[in-house]
């Protein structure tokens, strides 16, 4: 039986700049940070209020992760692009964390708004990955 997730991937344009914004900005906690035997960066963090869960930044142009030529193309074409939506990001106060990341030159596709389930802001990394940003509503 499954009973939880561990790791989750991402993948990113840029592993330095991904640190810099996970790591420097958001706060997240770094887990692994090696370079293996094949050359790749293996770079896992975790949230500040979740250390069971490993978010593996991956690097979005390394040749072990394409399929083939055109796969890997279109893998760094959607990253240059920033359009990889991720997930979601918790926060007790969007409006304030807002103000906070804007501050510390993170970049969002907008502004908080209200939602049916709560103020959401929608963050960029800035290496390929976007996010709902959101303080839920109580009920939900």
């Amino acid at each position: 039986m499954v009973t939880k997730m561990s790791h989750v991937s991402l993948f990113v344009s840029d592993q330095n700049k991904a640190y810099d914004f996970y790591v420097n900005k958001l706060g997240f906690k770094v887990n692994t940070d090696v370079t293996m035997e094949n050359g790749m960066r293996w770079l896992t963090l975790n949230p500040p209020e979740q250390p069971d869960l490993e978010i593996a930044l991956l690097d979005g142009s390394n040749a072990m992760y394409d399929q083939d030529e055109e796969v890997g193309k279109a893998l760094r074409l959607l990253l240059d692009k920033g359009v990889m939506g991720a997930g979601v990001m918790y926060t007790p106060d969007c409006r304030a964390t807002y103000e906070e990341l804007k501050a510390k030159g993170v970049e969002f596709k907008c502004e908080p708004r209200e939602q049916f389930y709560g103020t959401e802001a929608i963050i960029t990394d800035g290496v390929g990955n976007w996010f709902s940003m959101t303080q839920p509503k109580e009920e939900f």
